[in-house]
C-alpha cells in the first residue's frame, strides 16, 4: 500500500493524464487569439511584444488590452503556487485536482461571457493557463510546458541530439515525449481554431470538458 501512494499520487506525470491539459492549453490559446480579440491566453512573450509596440506608438487602449492578460497570468502563477502550499498534504483531493475543478469552473464562466467584456475574458483564460503551467510541468518524469512550445522544442531537440551521440533509447523516448507533446498541443490549437470559428464564445466549454477528462484519469 506505501507503494502505491505515491504513484496514485502522480497521476497527472502519465502522459495519458497530460494529453487532455496539453489539447486544452493549445485550445484555450487558439481561442482567445480567434475569438477575444487576438489575445494570446498563453503566449505572454506575444502580448508582452504587441503590448510594448502599442506603448512606443502612443496607443493606450491597446496596451491595456495585452496588459491585462500578461498580469492575469502573473496572479494565475502566485495562485497555483498558494493552492499548492496550503493544500499539498490535504489527503481527500490532490492540489492538482483542485486547480483542475478551479480551471473548469472559470472557463465554464468565460463561455458565457459576451464580447462586451473580452477584456475579462482574456484575464480569466490567462489566469487559468498560468494555473495550468505552474501545476503540471513534469510529463514522465520529465519538465515540461503544457501551454507552450519553445522550451519543449528546445528539450526535445537537445534530447535527439544526445541520441544521435549516445544511440541511448532512454534518451529517444524522452526525445520522443516532447515532440508527442508538440504535437498534441498543435491539434489542440488547431481543433480549438476550428470549434472557435463555428460555435464562438462558448466553444471553451470544450476544454472544460478535457480538463474534467485529465480530472477523471488522475483519480484512477
Amino acid at each position: 500500500m506505501s507503494e502505491k501512494s505515491p504513484a496514485k499520487r502522480q497521476m497527472s506525470d502519465t502522459f495519458r493524464a497530460a494529453v487532455f491539459i496539453i489539447l486544452s492549453g493549445g485550445f484555450q490559446d487558439a481561442y482567445t487569439y480567434c475569438c477575444r480579440g487576438e489575445v494570446f491566453a498563453n503566449a505572454q512573450t506575444g502580448n508582452i511584444v504587441l503590448m510594448s509596440s502599442a506603448l512606443f506608438s502612443g496607443q493606450w487602449h491597446t496596451v491595456l488590452k495585452y496588459l491585462i492578460p500578461v498580469s492575469a497570468f502573473l496572479i494565475g502563477i502566485a495562485a497555483a503556487e498558494l493552492v499548492h502550499i496550503h493544500f499539498k498534504r490535504f489527503e481527500k483531493i490532490h492540489w492538482r485536482q483542485i486547480i483542475l475543478i478551479c480551471e473548469i469552473l472559470l472557463l465554464f464562466i468565460v463561455g458565457f461571457l459576451p464580447h462586451s467584456v473580452d477584456p475579462l475574458a482574456n484575464a480569466l483564460v490567462s489566469f487559468v493557463c498560468a494555473l495550468q503551467v505552474q501545476t503540471f510541468h513534469k510529463v514522465r518524469g520529465h519538465a515540461y510546458a503544457s501551454t507552450m512550445c519553445i522550451g519543449n522544442m528546445r528539450s526535445g531537440t537537445e534530447a535527439l541530439c544526445a541520441y544521435f551521440h549516445t544511440r541511448d533509447r532512454e534518451i529517444l523516448q524522452k526525445a520522443l515525449t516532447y515532440f508527442g507533446v508538440i504535437l498534441v498541443f498543435a491539434i489542440g490549437a488547431g481543433v480549438g481554431s476550428f470549434v472557435t470559428r463555428c460555435f464562438g464564445t462558448c466553444s471553451i466549454l470544450m476544454c472544460c470538458i478535457m480538463l474534467f477528462a485529465g480530472f477523471i484519469i488522475m483519480c484512477l
